[in-house]
């Protein structure tokens, strides 16, 4: 579906063609009408699949509109990470471009100076205001900020948001809007927590469901089976041979991030870390570095793992195992952008083993196992029969346990995500 044919006004419209952007993915085609209808919305929607621009664009849509004379925050957009929260300013700000709509980002981090201009600006008012729960909740009830006028309230990534621990700050700040409201809900996973979570700040929710996306072909995917202190040997083989672009290692924990990249630098890598440990302003160093290719390879957590857009990451390496499937596809799916191709490698110990083969089922691929480089010893095995025979043992037990049913009064859409774009963009 084009954008034209929706029901967005022409500023918006004009926006969008100054982007070159004409064609809809399927999450905008089945949001942006929801959204323009005023009703609360819970939509399952990775990044990669345009969720940012399925709620960007009718709000602004809804804001302009309906306008308001108060200088007052009128939507709110919680995210769980600083990177998120100025990406989507970023998004703002380019499709706002011929709109008089004014937003603000509330976050962690910085100064007390960057503290003062956040009281200052979220007490003068802003059309929207893009914040981290945290940093938001502080201002709430340090600053003697009130928002009784916000209309919208969007929850990007909740699922991450939740496992994050900011549960009970949604909830908080959920208390201190208005009561009349639309809510709008996004996230890439619908586990329970979700569900009981949208319940309580939801009414009479529409709910899309987009499938969550195979991993790009043009991505060549491989792993080594392996034993943990064999791994940096590993890299170092890889490392040999010529890299097209630069490079993300991922790794699970921060202790470890900062580990490798100590490890790396000693082996004389141009080499930066990313992890939540970080001050603001260093994040947005190492990221601006590594984009404009003063890094070569970045170690770095999930935190860069979704929403990052840099075209010219050419291998990704997950150092361990990713915990869930659709972080493994998160993570990967860093490279092989713009109509790229790239390459995916991960080390999987003895101990990982079940976890990767988690991710091949969940991805329906057997992916290719290389064999360890020479002279590093014996490798662990991968038995595919005997990790199917434990799989099919923990899906029976899971299947005793589950329950089915919907809740009536919902509008249930489901569209499956093309495993190939022909037509491919950047996320909007």
């Amino acid at each position: 579906m084009r954008f034209d044919e929706l029901n967005l006004g022409p500023e918006v419209l004009e926006g969008l063609s100054a982007m070159n952007f004409k064609e809809t993915t399927p999450v905008q085609e089945l949001a942006i009408p929801v959204i323009l209808e005023g009703r609360d919305l819970i939509a399952c929607a990775q990044t990669g699949t345009g969720k940012t621009a399925a709620y960007i664009l009718p709000l602004l849509n809804l804001l302009t509109k309906n306008k308001n004379g108060d200088d007052a925050v009128r939507a709110v957009i919680i995210a769980p990470t600083r990177e998120l929260a100025q990406q989507i300013d970023m998004q703002f700000e380019g499709f706002s471009y011929f709109l008089p709509i004014s937003t603000f980002v509330v976050s962690g981090g910085g100064d007390g100076a960057q503290w003062d201009q956040q009281k200052r600006g979220l007490l003068m008012g802003a059309d929207v205001v893009i914040a981290t729960p945290g940093r938001l909740i502080s201002h709430l009830v340090n600053s003697g900020v009130k928002l009784p006028f916000v209309e919208y309230l969007i929850l990007d990534e909740a699922d991450r948001m939740l496992d994050m621990g900011f549960y009970d700050d949604i909830m908080q700040i959920c208390n201190h809007l208005p009561k009349k409201r639309q809510t709008i809900l996004f996230s890439a996973t619908m586990p329970p927590k979700i569900r009981q979570l949208a319940k309580n700040i939801l009414h009479n929710p529409a709910e899309i469901n987009i499938a969550v996306s195979k991993p790009n072909e043009a991505i060549r995917q491989s792993a080594y089976v392996c034993y943990e202190n064999q791994k940096m040997a590993i890299i170092e083989a890889v490392f040999s041979k010529k890299i097209e672009g630069k490079t993300i290692i991922f790794s699970s924990s921060k202790q470890k991030v900062k580990e490798l990249t100590t490890k790396l630098r000693r082996m004389k890598y141009n080499v930066r870390a990313m992890h939540s440990d970080l001050e603001q302003s260093q994040r947005e160093e190492v990221m601006l570095d590594f984009k404009n290719g003063k890094v070569d390879v970045l170690v770095a957590t999930d935190i860069v793992a979704r929403g990052i857009d840099i075209t010219d990451i050419g291998l990704v390496i997950n150092f361990d195992v990713p915990h869930d499937p659709e972080d493994y596809i998160h993570r990967i799916g860093r490279t092989a952008r713009a109509s790229a191709e790239g390459e995916a490698i991960t080390f999987i110990s003895d101990i990982e083993r079940d976890k990767f083969f988690r991710i091949e089922k969940f991805i329906d691929k057997d992916i290719f196992k290389n064999p360890i480089p020479e002279g590093l010893g014996e490798a662990p095995g991968y038995d595919v029969e005997q990790l199917s025979r434990g799989h099919r043992r923990r899906g029976r037990h899971n299947n005793s346990r589950s329950a089915g049913g919907r809740s009536q009064g919902k509008r249930t859409f489901y569209r499956k995500t093309p495993k190939k774009d022909g037509n491919k963009r950047k996320e909007l």
